[in-house]
């Protein structure tokens, strides 16, 4: 994919700019929708803010659908292959899709109990985490209260955010 630069960025339609980044967070376009409002951006960083800001700003439930919108880490959607792209390029990358039958149980357990616990997937930026850090974050999240993780989640989704636009845009 070639990275786009922040004139073309800017220059797209409302349409088009939702069709290049509305996948960034996932199955969720809404995001970028209102990241456009904020055009022109003066940097990729301020595109960044943008997302963000709409992340942030969005009302609870709306915030809610988006964290439920992603996928459980090396959860059984993942292994199959049913999740979004950039997703999957993302877990397959630190080798979540090659986990022994020892790592798939214990990061089935830990999904499960995040779930129950919290009612939504246990969210972190995998990029240039390993195994061990990914069990080792959901071992310490499990103690956090709900409005605390809530929050975690969206600052992880924000950091996914950040990587997938830096890998877009130059």
């Amino acid at each position: 994919m070639t990275a786009r630069t922040m004139s073309d960025i800017n220059a797209l339609a409302t349409e088009a700019f939702v069709a290049a980044f509305g996948d960034v967070a996932e199955h969720s376009p809404w995001v970028a929708e209102a990241a456009a409002a904020a055009r022109p951006f003066a940097s990729r960083e301020a595109m960044i803010a943008a997302f963000e800001a709409a992340i942030l700003s969005a009302d609870p439930d709306r915030q809610l659908a988006l964290i439920r919108a992603h996928p459980d880490l090396a959860g059984r959607a993942a292994i199959a292959g049913e999740i979004a792209a950039e997703s999957r390029r993302e877990q397959a990358g630190i080798g979540l899709d090659r986990l022994t039958p020892e790592e798939f149980a214990r990061f089935t357990a830990l999904n499960d109990r995040y779930r129950e616990t919290f009612g939504f997937p246990f969210i972190l930026a995998v990029k240039n985490a390993t195994k061990n850090i990914i069990l080792t974050s959901f071992e310490a999240r499990l103690g956090n209260n709900s409005k605390t993780e809530r929050e975690t989640a969206l600052a992880q989704i924000a950091r996914i955010v950040r990587f997938r636009i830096e890998d877009r845009v130059a």
